[in-house]
């Protein structure tokens, strides 16, 4: 399927919109000079667009598959996976004390992006790899990491994240999984899990599992569980390998989409294992790669509604149908350029989100700044949780852009629907994340929101002298979504979760008409013409979404499970 990294957009949000530019005077960040991101960029989009779009397809009509215990990845993964690895991406932020590149998890966010765009099935096992290599940065003793880290940095080792068992999805803490101590420090993990991305590939020589599993003496939920690194074959203390570990794909799930991704049912039969910080306190390791692949799901959808719009542009602008002005093609109808330019926008507001909450974790790791920490957390719900949706409405669009054609499998238009709908669901559903930003993310009475909406308030006031029919709908967005904060930091639990979807939709739509004001403050007229349309026509949007949020819960739960069924 054709697609084209935009790396101008990346180029344009780091110069102009999010402040990429306070993260490369950082000490810590001084290598990321110009001409360096610069040079990531293009050569991330060489491989994106070269070497792993082609693969798009491949991945779909050959799933990978189960045979005799081996996992069968689809034609082309191979290769596409050591581009990948020899090209460095996977360490791109990893630390150089262990090979990687120790450049921001801006430039990260942006190279994940394009290459979800280019083919998501693929750049799926990259990001759990990602994922698992800072889990083990923060949390790992040195040994594990001296032996792990160079190896998953370089991808001759992936990695995976074990959380989900039958009877314990969202809910951890439900998890039967058990270790036993060895008496060679290391432990006996047994039990099963389910929906384990990459779970095993016939490409590398080793897949490094992260496994949470139970102590002999741990306490019931959450705080219970602890991380052990269980790998499929068990290295010595050099890295060479030995004897096969007692774990196996037990299948592979047949899902909607992501069919080049192998989705693997696991079964550990005291397989060895090792610890992986403290006893009992496996889920704040594990919540650290799952933050990392929180932001890095969310431009997942981004990258997809990427490529399902380039997909919807192009169809458009060469399908010929009806009596349209202009080029004759159906662009030219009113309807169908509504959907092109609010897939466009949309792509653009959520793209810009995704990149600030990046900005804010590189501050953070630079300055150690507790602003920028909670900027950063605030940012990540709303990331995860547009972003995907995002990705799952402008592939939606995309299909109902080429009309029946887009029920056509040959078109392509579907695939990005199928694969992208699993994002809006794993690393945490986007409810629970919004419920997220109205309960954790707001255990500071909203100081941290309070803090950014002082930003944003302040830029639509500076804006008011040049645009300022952009520039007061955005000041008065963002002063109603204050007051509802204002409000929803007062309410009982229930009460906050009952609108936490609406509100999370509404401040991103805010945060959305902020960014595009960024952009149409520049020379830049097509960007202009496109705040203009996000600003006017979608920012009113948060307006429904917050008179939602402040009817709280007793209504809803009015509403019984008998109404319900009749």
């Amino acid at each position: 399927m054709p697609y084209r990294a935009p790396i101008a957009d990346f180029r344009f949000l780091m110069d102009h919109v999010v402040g990429f530019d306070q993260v490369a005077v950082t000490d810590r960040f001084s290598d990321a000079t110009p001409d360096m991101c610069d040079a990531i960029l293009t050569e991330a989009s060489k491989l994106s667009d070269e070497v792993l779009a082609p693969l798009q397809k491949s991945g779909d009509e050959h799933p990978a598959v189960l045979e005799n215990g081996i996992v069968r990845t689809s034609p082309g993964f191979a290769e596409g996976f050591k581009a990948i690895a020899e090209g460095g991406w996977i360490g791109i932020s990893a630390s150089p004390e262990n090979g990687g590149m120790g450049l921001p998890l801006t430039l990260a966010t942006a190279v994940n992006d394009m290459m979800a765009g280019a083919c998501l099935s693929l750049q799926l096992n990259p990001l759990m790899c990602q994922g698992q290599i800072e889990a083990l940065e923060h949390h790992a003793s040195d040994a594990i990491k001296a032996l792990y880290l160079p190896k998953l940095i370089s991808g001759e080792w992936t990695g995976t994240m074990n959380l989900t068992e039958p009877q314990a999805g969202s809910d951890v803490g439900a998890l039967r999984s058990k270790a036993e101590p060895n008496d060679d420090g290391s432990y006996a993990i047994s039990g099963q899990k389910i929906y384990i991305s990459w779970g095993d590939n016939d490409f590398t020589e080793n897949v490094c599992h992260l496994v949470l599993a139970r102590l002999p003496d741990a306490v019931d939920g959450v705080k219970g569980i602890s991380l052990f690194m269980v790998p499929k074959v068990i290295p010595d203390a050099d890295g060479n390998l030995g004897a096969r570990n007692s774990l196996r794909v037990v299948s592979l799930e047949h899902k909607m989409g992501l069919h080049g991704s192998p989705t693997a049912v696991m079964e550990y039969d005291n397989a060895k294992g090792w610890l992986v910080g403290e006893p009992h306190a496996g889920l704040a390791a594990m919540f650290t790669m799952m933050n990392n692949a929180r932001l890095g799901v969310a431009v997942q959808g981004i990258g997809v509604a990427e490529a399902a719009y380039q997909h919807a542009f192009t169809y458009a602008t060469e399908r010929k149908q009806g009596k349209a002005s202009g080029t004759g093609t159906i662009a030219e109808h009113a309807d169908v350029r509504r959907m092109l330019a609010s897939m466009k926008a949309d792509v653009f507001a959520a793209r810009a989100i995704s990149l600030a909450n990046a900005v804010a974790i590189d501050m953070a790791t630079a300055t150690g700044d507790n602003a920028w920490d909670a900027r950063a957390a605030l940012l990540t719900p709303i990331s995860k949780a547009f972003g995907t949706d995002i990705g799952v409405e402008v592939a939606a669009t995309g299909i109902q852009s080429h009309g029946g054609m887009g029920f056509i499998e040959e078109t392509g238009a579907a695939q990005y629907a199928r694969d992208v709908r699993v994002t809006t669901i794993y690393e945490g559903t986007n409810g629970i994340q919004a419920m997220d930003l109205v309960a954790r993310k707001m255990m500071d009475k909203g100081d941290a929101a309070f803090a950014l909406l002082d930003e944003i308030e302040a830029a639509a006031e500076a804006a008011k002298a040049t645009l300022p029919d952009l520039a007061k709908p955005v000041w008065l967005a963002a002063e109603t979504l204050r007051e509802t904060t204002e409000w929803l930091v007062s309410q009982k639990p229930n009460d906050r979760f009952a609108g936490a979807v609406p509100y999370l939709r509404a401040f991103a739509r805010v945060l959305g008409a902020h960014y595009h004001l960024a952009a149409a403050l520049t020379d830049d007229g097509a960007r202009k013409r496109l705040a203009t349309f996000y600003i006017k026509r979608t920012l009113p949007e948060h307006i429904g979404l917050l008179v939602h949020v402040r009817e709280g819960a007793d209504d809803l739960m009015a509403v019984t499970l008998d109404d319900l069924a009749s």
